[in-house]
């Protein structure tokens, strides 16, 4: 009898364990090499002073794309872990304006949407039609699909051209809604994947869709809830999960990856390796040593990435007076504040903020009576603002805490128990992020499908890449369907 193939996975995120569960259902032998003490890659989990604090994603979309994971071994996810429905999926909050809560409820939508401008309800309608129009093209047809070669992105451009593509998320909101606090509502959503809305293209106002079909979701226990089930999975079905296993490089010989080496000396012999690490330092650093690498990696770093966020966790003495699970708080500015996110050399004066606030949904993420939550920032990268964050960290810090304190969180400071902070070089160093992007590469339409980097490498024919650096790209349904479309190639390379 022939030995099973086996594979290696670099990297525990949501991308590399959903690809990792996927090869072990169809009998590959596969372990998954993580860096750091726990796996989760941006899903870490912080735990401090009785407080429970997820560190990345903490917006669950597309629940389907989930249980299908487990689906493949007969197994159910909710044996794994419990997801709770948000409500209402966010709260929109302005300086200027009343708030607006963006439900899955028609009717209160159209309400709050009339009392804002009356002739955007009949506007907002017909953006839903298209986001819905998008959704079918470019996440169920697409968002799984990898894209080879030139000719299948030449198949998609009549759909892609139909749905002007080309126009940005912004623009095509602003094409159905022409009140300025709903344009932003419905726009803000390229953000959560690292784009800016004014350059993303429109095919991602699908996000909108995904929302109002599946709803928002939040595990129970958090985040971490959900890494933990999908790695008992994976162990379940005979994986092997290594932590502590920082990778030093991806051996080859010829065009062929033949192994992979850990910093402390330890080699895992394979027959295909995926990468969920980032792509630049895949390319540039684990394969440094072999020409592809080297010329993989110089045209990476000529491509444009996205922004970083700086991020605060805290915890509370007090329970979420008045706040929902999600609060998106905008500043006086929006399209000044995000060019200077994007392109900007410096840090702003002013801030747009997303709030977390998980305890309203499930108060086991504190002691009792109190509460965990955590508030981020996008800032520009490393590449285009060189700030120090050791000094500027702790000041940016005060100025958020001061502003939550002001327009959200009365007596903040006199509550706090616990606070960390999270900065752009944090992600450079403890996530090998280049430039300390917070979502590899910027996922502008030149950037996308087929002109990002391929699910199978063109040059190592069984070097694989997952995750928010490949197609489709960023966010948590991204990664997870990068993992069906890296998982679908490798088996059947694998099986050949």
């Amino acid at each position: 009898m022939s030995e099973p193939q086996r594979a290696v996975v670099i990297g525990a995120g949501f991308g590399g364990l959903a690809l990792a569960i996927r090869l072990q259902s169809a009998g590959i032998q596969t372990t998954l090499l993580e860096k750091r003490d726990k796996p989760g890659g941006r899903a870490y989990v912080y735990e401090d002073a009785g407080f429970t604090f997820d560190a990345g994603p903490t917006v669950i979309t597309d629940p389907s794309a989930l249980e299908e994971l487990f689906a493949l071994s007969g197994r159910a996810m909710s044996d794994y872990v419990e997801l709770l429905p948000v409500a209402p999926f966010y709260r929109l909050c302005w300086e200027d304006a009343e708030p607006f809560d963006y439900a899955n409820d028609q009717d209160e939508l159209d309400r709050q949407i009339a009392a804002k401008n009356l002739a955007d309800v009949g506007g907002y309608r017909r953006f839903l039609a298209y986001s819905r129009a998008v959704f079918e093209e470019g996440y169920v047809k697409l968002g799984a699909v990898p894209f080879l070669s030139f000719r299948d992105m030449i198949r998609a451009g009549p759909q892609l051209a139909r749905l002007e593509a080309w126009r940005s998320v912004y623009g095509m909101v602003s094409r159905f809604i022409k009140d300025e606090h709903l344009r932003q509502a419905f726009s803000f959503h390229s953000l959560l994947v690292g784009g800016s809305p004014f350059a993303t293209s429109s095919i991602y106002a699908l996000i909108h869709a995904l929302e109002r079909k599946w709803g928002v979701w939040f595990p129970r226990g958090g985040t971490g809830e959900l890494v933990r089930g999908m790695v008992k999975l994976f162990e379940d079905l005979g994986g092997k999960l290594e932590l502590n296993a920082e990778v030093d490089r991806i051996e080859t010989a010829g065009d062929r990856v033949e192994a992979v080496t850990l910093m402390d000396g330890r080699r895992f012999p394979t027959d295909a390796v995926a990468s969920n690490a980032d792509v630049v330092h895949t390319y540039d650093r684990l394969l440094g040593h072999h020409e592809r690498g080297q010329k993989q990696g110089r045209a990476l770093q000529r491509k444009r990435f996205s922004m970083s966020l700086f991020v605060i966790y805290f915890g509370l003495d007090q329970p979420p007076t008045d706040l929902p699970h999600h609060t998106v708080c905008f500043g006086p500015r929006y399209r000044e504040l995000i060019d200077e996110i994007f392109n900007g050399d410096q840090l702003a004066d002013d801030f747009s903020l997303y709030l977390h606030s998980p305890c309203v949904t499930d108060p086991s993420l504190a002691p009792e009576g109190c509460s965990a939550h955590y508030v981020l920032a996008p800032v520009p990268h490393l590449g285009n603002a060189d700030i120090d964050w050791e000094t500027e960290g702790p000041r940016y810090r005060d100025r958020i805490l001061d502003y939550l304190e002001k327009h959200y969180i009365p007596g903040l400071r006199r509550h706090l128990v616990t606070c960390r902070h999270f900065t752009p070089h944090d992600f450079r160093d403890e996530l090998n992020a280049h430039l300390g992007s917070a979502f590899s590469l910027e996922p502008v339409l030149t950037q996308s499908a087929w002109f990002r980097p391929h699910n199978r490498d063109e040059q190592l024919h069984n070097l694989y890449l997952v995750g928010a650096g490949t197609h489709p790209g960023a966010g948590v349904p991204g990664v997870v369907g990068s993992a069906k479309a890296t998982a679908g190639l490798m088996i059947e390379d694998l099986s050949a």
